[in-house]
């Protein structure tokens, strides 16, 4: 039976729930990627001080300020939301991220936007803890990845979106209307989301979701009978749930991957920028007399359009991510295998970035699709990671636990930025600064086979567990 026959015959209005989802994940990064995309403007304006020096110093104090609060933030976010409930916990964060995206706009020195990127880190770290959650509510265990592959896509297309629009409005009005413009689109959300969201049991009651569909999505037996047992007692804490091996299975594997995304979000345009500089110097120096424009140096790219093109793979990996279990479960593989396998197989692709520093000395190209195959890799297993959650949790906990490896993958990213800094600044003095690349494409390749590895060992089998 065809994906769109079971649609039409018991509606698809969960799928209307994770295309609200999806919105709000593509707004979640479109206001996190501003700074970043007019780093220079804000620079040259003297947000971050007079000198090169101060700038780069006092960015980088912006960026931590951010990382650390969305840190904190992801362990709070998760409690809050499991406490007042997905609809209002993800409104409530939503509204938080888009005042503090819009208050970047007054801000005019380090301090004032440190502290506007620290309200942005906090408030946006309830975006995938109340996104999981939702899904955990509206999807059976054979939907849920490929729904959260779905949604997570929004990461990219939000990465995508960015520099396409972002550095067009600071040029027509002045960076401070960037921000406030993509803050108001995160209110408007607000409208929709409001209007449309309510609990499966709510929306059966008014008669927006027919009888079939709600019993499809409470079709898994099994999860049912536990959510039951679990609702009839009291919240669980945080240290109960740091009891448990599953628990922790999350937090490694989130603290091992979690990283690897957020270094080629930071560092692949230094590393495109640097393999560009490399081949400038190259032809330079056999071509002396050479006069012409620098982008028409053979092997030369727009590093803006290779951004765009990784993120462009990554959607469809993220998709592919949340479709290939579902194909092994429709197939009759168990839930579990299904998980297991998929992220095994993804776990394996990320090992192609070993290669990516020798393919870009032969062609930076080579390098941006090789990486670009690694990005799709990783959202592929983050829409898996993410779903472990609700395979092993029930529902109230969801949350909880989705926020408590998200500060775990937030902790990693911090290390792994301070990592990358201390080694390329080491290479950079020897004057091989593509070796310290080489060798955090080492990690980046390792680190999904590592974190299947550990996982595996923690829990061999993903199963619903009482609380």
């Amino acid at each position: 039976m065809s994906f769109a026959t079971v649609n039409q015959k018991i509606g698809n209005y969960r799928w209307t729930i994770c295309a609200l989802v999806f919105a709000a994940t593509t707004i979640n990064y479109l206001d996190r990627m501003v700074l970043g995309l007019l780093k220079e403007t804000l620079s040259n304006d003297g947000v971050f001080g007079a000198s090169k020096a101060d700038q780069e110093i006092n960015y980088s104090t912006v960026v931590i300020c951010f990382q650390i609060a969305y840190a904190l933030g992801m362990l709070a976010a998760g409690k809050f939301i499991d406490w007042v409930g997905t609809k209002r916990g993800y409104a409530y964060s939503l509204i938080g991220w888009s005042v503090a995206a819009i208050g970047h706009a007054f801000g005019h020195h380090t301090w004032s936007f440190g502290f506007w990127r620290a309200a942005l880190g906090v408030t946006e770290s309830g975006n995938f803890p109340a996104a999981n959650k939702t899904i955990a509510e509206w999807f059976p265990k054979k939907e849920r990845a490929f729904a959260t592959g779905l949604y997570n896509s929004g990461a990219n297309v939000g990465a995508i979106v960015a520099p396409l629009t972002v550095p067009y409005i600071a040029e027509w009005w002045g960076w401070e209307w960037a921000f406030i413009i993509t803050g108001v689109v995160g209110l408007i959300w607000l409208a929709f989301w409001f209007t449309m969201y309510e609990s499966p049991a709510n929306k059966l009651k008014s008669g927006h979701l027919q009888q079939a569909e709600y019993d499809f999505i409470h079709s898994d037996v099994d999860e049912q009978q536990v959510e039951k047992a679990e609702d009839a007692k009291d919240k669980v804490s945080w240290f109960k749930l740091l009891t448990f091996r599953q628990t922790w299975a999350f937090v490694v594997g989130k603290f091992l991957t979690d990283p690897i995304w957020w270094f080629y979000l930071f560092w692949l345009p230094g590393f495109l920028g640097g393999e560009n500089a490399r081949k400038t110097e190259a032809f330079l120096l056999a071509n002396p007399g050479y006069t012409g424009e620098k982008a028409d140096i053979p092997g030369i790219i727009s590093w803006m359009l290779a951004l765009a093109v990784v993120y462009s793979i990554s959607t469809v990996g993220s998709i592919f991510g949340g479709w290939l279990p579902k194909k092994f479960i429709n197939g009759g593989m168990d839930s579990n295998k299904a998980r297991k396998l998929a992220m095994f197989i993804f776990a394996l692709f990320p090992l192609v970035v070993l290669a990516a520093s020798r393919l870009g000395a032969i062609n930076t190209w080579l390098a941006v699709l090789t990486i670009g195959v690694a990005c799709a890799a990783h959202q592929a297993w983050s829409a898996n990671i993410f779903t472990t959650v609700s395979d092993m949790f029930p529902k109230k906990t969801v949350a909880s636990v989705t926020g408590i490896g998200g500060m775990a993958g937030a902790v990693g990213g911090i290390l792994i930025a301070r990592a990358a800094g201390l080694l390329l600044a080491h290479f950079t003095q020897k004057g091989h600064v593509e070796a310290g690349y080489a060798i955090l494409f080492v990690i980046c390749g390792s680190a999904y086979v590592t974190a299947w590895v550990l996982m595996h060992l923690l829990v061999p089998k993903f199963k619903k567990i009482e609380v």
